[in-house]
């Protein structure tokens, strides 16, 4: 079965209405990653923090406590299944875009293991493995690389793309 380009000869109804989920989602991400600014989590020292706490620190702007384990596994298990639905959706539309077969699949895959790497690191890190905040930010930039990249393929296809 031919699929690869098949975005491209979608009906214009079929392509508002992708269009319309990509840019929804996008910006469902974009609130996302705001939040996650607003947490100070974009540095290895801002993850450690966030959910080891910064109560020893008598010069903290903003005091954090320590997350127990009911709300470390409440974080990781509601991240996980909505950013593999997030992913799955995304990468489903990718799937039919019009790409070389290499990057398609990366796009495609490397956002699961992201994902893994991501809160299963910052599970390791409230564990007291603190190296492992360099893999949750290298994983999380990644992961929203793949991300951004994807919603611009499948968008451009969508709407300015004509088909053969």
């Amino acid at each position: 079965m031919r699929y690869n380009g098949l975005l491209l000869s979608l009906p214009k109804e079929i392509k508002s209405f992708l269009a319309v989920f990509v840019v929804v989602l996008s910006v469902g991400y974009a609130t996302g990653l705001l939040f996650v600014g607003q947490t100070e989590t974009t540095t290895p020292e801002g993850i450690e923090e966030n959910y080891l706490g910064n109560e020893d620190d008598p010069d903290a702007a903003v005091m954090k406590f320590e997350k127990g384990e009911r709300e470390m596994l409440t974080i990781i298990h509601t991240h996980i299944l909505s950013m593999s639905f997030i992913f799955f959706l995304l990468g489903s539309i990718l799937l039919f875009a019009e790409l070389p077969k290499k990057l398609k699949f990366f796009l495609i895959l490397e956002p699961f293991f992201s994902i893994l790497l991501t809160f299963g690191g910052i599970y390791f890190v409230w564990k007291g493995i603190e190296w492992v905040k360099y893999l949750v930010l290298v994983s999380g930039i990644l992961m929203t690389f793949c991300f951004a990249a994807s919603a611009v393929i499948v968008l451009y296809q969508l709407l300015f793309k004509k088909g053969n």
